[in-house]
């Protein structure tokens, strides 16, 4: 199956079979998996800020560098291939805390903190996620099954 990558502060969408998509080196960064088992969408997005209103310009520019308006337009990206919100199940990961040792910033946890406000706000339940720590993420989510993989310290294992 061919990787398509999920680069920092983009999102992809596939309604693809043979799709697995997949972002890596998620360390302070968000990335959010959702899927329609129904119509077989997938959908990822690769955050790196918790709040488009630190730079109003680069979020209009590009709304997933941001997690308040990239996770709006992932979802708003798969309804458009049939996708249907009560029916996406949404894995997360990310938001450690590794570049910022003394907790300065706590930029990860404030992207976990956006996130969950914001799917709280559209009513969107997350099934399982692998959040904080001090390790970075590679997260994977094959269209054709759902299933979606996470590769920590060197072991993969599913999400």
């Amino acid at each position: 199956m061919p990787n398509v990558t999920v680069d920092i502060s983009e999102l992809r969408v596939s309604n693809n079979p043979a799709d697995v998509l997949v972002t890596y080196a998620l360390g302070s960064c968000l990335g959010l998996a959702i899927y329609d088992p129904a119509v077989r969408v997938a959908g990822m997005i690769h955050c790196m800020l918790p709040q488009s209103k630190i730079d109003p310009d680069k979020a209009a520019a590009n709304p997933p560098m941001f997690v308040d308006t990239g996770i709006p337009l992932l979802f708003e990206t798969a309804y458009k291939l049939g996708a249907r919100k009560e029916r996406m199940v949404v894995r997360a990961a990310g938001c450690a805390q590794i570049l910022d040792a003394k907790g300065t910033f706590k930029i990860g946890e404030r992207n976990y903190a956006m996130m969950r406000k914001v799917l709280w706000r559209n009513n969107v339940l997350i099934h399982s996620e692998d959040i904080g720590g001090d390790c970075s993420r590679t997260l994977y989510l094959e269209v054709a099954t759902g299933k979606t993989s996470l590769r920590s310290r060197g072991e993969i294992r599913e999400l």
